[in-house]
């Protein structure tokens, strides 16, 4: 099935946006980009070595330019933003007017659980649980301007992909 628009999948961090969208990309035979892994090739390091070399607003720019890029250049594909790019006003406009954006929602203990052990989310390390709820209450209205919301607590991947390719049919 060939894709008529990106399908931009968005949320926390630790929802699952890159197995799903790697899932989802396989199933409609299509391209999947990772927007956080492009953003580590290019700059040949991981997220949190950038963030502590090169800062966040180093990141922020870098995230902004590769997403654009991406979703100008890569029509028809699954992109899996990263947590933080749908915050971006420029990221944002150019996925609603574009794409099928979809926010991944998963709630707020099963995202705990799943950053609980985590080292390479830099925006948490410190104080890991008050972070993660002060950056999911900031960021969940923003989310939830995407034209989909997919409730994924109990629902298994091939639900969830399911759901996404059939959003995509109705289109």
């Amino acid at each position: 099935m060939k894709l008529k628009k990106n399908l931009v999948l968005l949320g926390m961090m630790g929802v699952g946006k890159t197995g799903i969208g790697k899932y989802v990309a396989k199933r409609l035979k299509t391209n999947f980009f990772d927007i956080d892994r492009l953003i580590e090739k290019k700059n040949e390091m991981k997220i949190a070595e950038i963030f502590k070399v090169k800062g966040e607003v180093f990141f922020r720019k870098e995230e902004e330019f590769v997403t654009i890029k991406y979703l100008n250049k890569k029509k028809g594909s699954v992109i899996s933003l990263g947590g933080g790019g749908f915050i971006n006003d420029k990221i944002r406009k150019k996925v609603l007017s574009d794409c099928i954006s979809i926010w991944l929602n998963v709630n707020l203990e099963i995202i705990r659980k799943r950053l609980k052990n985590s080292k390479k989310r830099p925006l948490i390390n410190n104080n890991k649980q008050n972070n993660i709820d002060k950056i999911f209450m900031e960021r969940k209205k923003i989310y939830s301007l995407a034209d989909h919301e997919i409730n994924c607590d109990n629902l298994n991947l091939n639900q969830i992909s399911n759901t996404i390719i059939k959003l995509h049919e109705k289109i």
